[in-house]
Parts: structure tokens; C-alpha cells; sequence
């Protein structure tokens, strides 16, 4: 080894060699994230016509028990959770499952009128499932996309802490010149400090995408999770409901409407409710409620209310939980930036776009290097 050969050289090395190596999966995966960071919101700006309604001047909502007979009328199968918006000028989403039918589809309903609106997913849901793919699985077999995907994730998490490093100068007086872009300076001046400057501003929520996302890819990483954090990831998959005691009559069930008014007495917010109607009779009506607004914690709380009863059974509110426990249940919204709604997924976005890029304007830098005229 040189004898100049330094630390900071080294650091440079491996963040040089390691952003060429991964340069293409990463730019596909941060862009395919980008562009699925506002899908909900850019569906219901493209179909208006299935996510919202006129409400008339003075109505009120039809009852969800008359909602559900008319539904399971017309489509011929059950109900099976209904998700009722925390906004007065929104569909009310049922999810369907008819005879034979292996998964149910979603219905969108005008709550003031029954009428039904649209069912199934859209061709915007069907072009974004197909970008999560990309995201997810390069378009390839779960299997071996989700692995080439996971190392591309861990080298990203390299590049991130090693351009951290970096960033500082090596005399802490040009510290102040890593926080401004020179937008006079000439184009490759610029193209450094856009990749320097952007990647340090963004550099926590990217680690923060980084370390999460490896929890889709690799198994050893989420057993791994669970146990430094003593709480399993993803615990809410297969998480079944509570058992509700069988009464002598097991015909007769309470209306929707009251599990629903129950639940508002337990978790008294506004926000989106979701109920599911399992169906079990010997399980308990599960009843989840989130909060809505720009700057509010997406969190979810839950209630389980005895089928036959309506009494509760048990409440979990999100507040009330440890913070391991909330930090393991909040690594799906804290990688999709939902963990506090519209404010988080702003910064998630354009942290997103920044790391899309950092390997464009990396390459550029490598490519620039070679470039130099040779000293006189």
C-alpha cells in the first residue's frame, strides 16, 4: 500500500467502486419509488369519479347495514370489510367476495345513493402495482429479484454512510461550502455540489429507506430486526382476531352499526375506519381507525369487539404502545414515508428524487475525472 494512500482515499474508493457496481439497479429502484410515493393521491386526481361524490345540502350518509343488504344484492356475494373515509365527500370502499372467488375485489359505493361507482382496481392501480413491482422485484421472480434488490439495498446503505464521510472537507474552514450549491460555478462545479450537497440534506431519510426496505428482502434481516427489537416484524400479517364467546343463539347479530358506534366511543378522533367482518362467528368484529389531516401520525388504532355483544374485547391505541413496538409496527410507513401523512411524503419524495440522481451525478463525476488534462 502507498504510503498516501489515506482513510478518506479509501472511503472514496469504496463509495467510488460500489455506486458504479449498483449505479443501474439503484437509479430504477429509487425512481420506481419516486414515482409510487403519491399513488393514492394521483389515482383519485385521474378517477375522480370512483373515489369521490356530491353530497346534497343537508343529507346524511345512508346507513352502512342498508349499504351492505344492497350491495350483497346486487353483486350477489358478501361484505367483508367495509372502509368508510373520514371525508363527508367520499366513497365508501367495500371489499366483496363472491362464491368460488379465491380473493374479493373492491367495491366503491356513493354512500348517499347506493350507487355503485366502480369495483375492481383501475387501470392507474394496475400501472402502479406494476411500478412496485419494479420497485420491489425488477420485474423478475420474487425470489431472485427480491435479492438482487436487498444487496443493491445494503450497498446503497454503504454509499449513503460513506458519502456522509466525505462530505466533510478535510480542513473543517470549508465545512460551509457542503451545505450550497455554486449554480455560477461551471457545470461540473455544479454537478459535484447537486450530488454533495442533495445527498447530504437527504441522507437521513435515505438510511431510514434503506435500512426499513430490508425488511421485504431478506429474512435473516427481519429475524434479526425482531430480535435486537424484541418485537416481530410484521407481526399484524398473521395476527388473527380475538375469539368471541358463543351465545345459545348464534343467528342473530348486532347491526353494523352499532360495532361502529362502539368503536367511536372507544377511539372518539376523526379520522378513516375500516371494519372487518370475518366470517367466523367465533371471532371477534376487528374495527381499525387512522387519523387524517397534512401533519397527523398515520398510525392506526384498533378495537376488537365481541361479534354477539358488541362488548370490547380489546383496544390497542398506538400512543399507549412501547417504543420498540411502535418503531417495528411503523417500518412499513416509515419506508413509504406515511408515517405522518402529506408532510412526510413530501419529504419523502423529493428525498426520493435526490437519490435517483446520485448515481447520475456520480457517474458523471467519475467520468469527469478521466477527462483532466494531464499537468504540464
Amino acid at each position: 500500500m502507498k504510503k498516501n494512500y489515506t482513510l478518506r482515499k479509501l472511503f472514496n474508493d469504496i463509495h467510488l467502486w460500489l455506486g458504479l457496481a449498483s449505479g443501474l439497479v439503484l437509479f430504477i429502484v429509487c425512481l420506481s419509488g419516486t414515482i409510487y410515493t403519491f399513488h393514492a393521491e394521483v389515482e383519485q386526481l385521474l378517477e375522480p369519479a370512483r373515489f369521490k361524490v356530491v353530497a346534497p345540502a343537508g343529507a346524511q350518509p345512508l346507513p352502512v347495514d342498508t349499504l351492505i343488504v344492497r350491495l350483497e344484492q346486487q353483486s350477489g356475494g358478501k361484505v367483508t370489510s367495509v372502509t368508510i373515509p373520514g371525508k363527508s365527500d367520499r366513497t365508501y370502499l367495500f371489499g366483496v367476495k363472491k362464491p368460488k372467488q379465491e380473493r374479493g375485489e373492491t367495491w366503491y359505493v356513493d354512500p348517499y345513493s347506493a350507487t355503485v361507482k366502480a369495483t375492481g382496481e383501475s387501470s392507474t392501480s394496475g400501472f402502479f402495482f406494476w411500478m412496485m413491482r419494479v420497485h420491489r422485484w425488477l420485474l423478475l421472480d420474487k425470489n431472485g429479484g427480491s435479492i438482487i434488490v436487498g444487496v443493491s439495498t445494503i450497498i446503497f446503505i454503504f454509499l449513503v454512510l460513506t458519502g456522509l464521510v466525505l462530505w466533510f472537507p478535510a480542513r473543517l474552514k470549508n465545512i460551509r461550502q457542503g451545505f450550497k450549491i455554486m449554480f455560477s460555478a461551471n457545470w461540473k462545479r455544479v454537478n459535484h455540489d447537486l450530488h454533495n450537497t442533495l445527498g447530504f440534506y437527504s441522507f437521513l431519510l435515505l438510511l431510514v429507506m434503506g435500512l426499513t426496505g430490508l425488511c421485504w428482502s431478506f429474512e435473516w434481516y427481519r429475524d434479526g430486526v425482531t430480535k435486537v427489537m424484541g418485537v416481530k416484524v410484521f407481526r399484524g400479517r398473521g395476527e388473527k382476531p380475538m375469539p368471541s364467546a358463543l351465545p345459545a343463539d348464534t343467528t342473530q347479530f348486532p347491526a353494523v352499526a352499532a360495532y361502529l358506534a362502539k368503536a367511536n366511543t372507544v377511539l372518539d378522533f376523526q379520522g378513516d375506519t375500516r371494519i372487518s367482518l370475518s366470517g367466523d362467528i367465533r371471532t371477534a368484529v376487528v374495527i381499525t381507525k387512522s387519523r387524517t389531516g397534512f401533519f397527523s401520525l398515520s398510525a392506526p388504532d384498533k378495537v376488537q369487539l365481541d361479534r354477539f355483544t358488541t362488548a370490547v374485547l380489546k383496544t390497542e391505541r398506538f400512543a399507549d404502545k412501547k417504543w420498540n413496538e411502535k418503531i417495528t409496527d411503523s417500518i412499513r410507513s416509515l419506508h413509504t414515508g406515511d408515517i405522518f401523512n402529506n408532510f412526510s411524503r413530501i419529504l419523502y419524495f423529493i428525498a426520493c428524487l435526490i437519490a435517483t440522481s446520485l448515481p447520475v451525478t456520480g457517474t458523471l463525476i467519475w467520468v469527469n475525472k478521466f477527462k483532466k488534462k494531464p499537468r504540464k
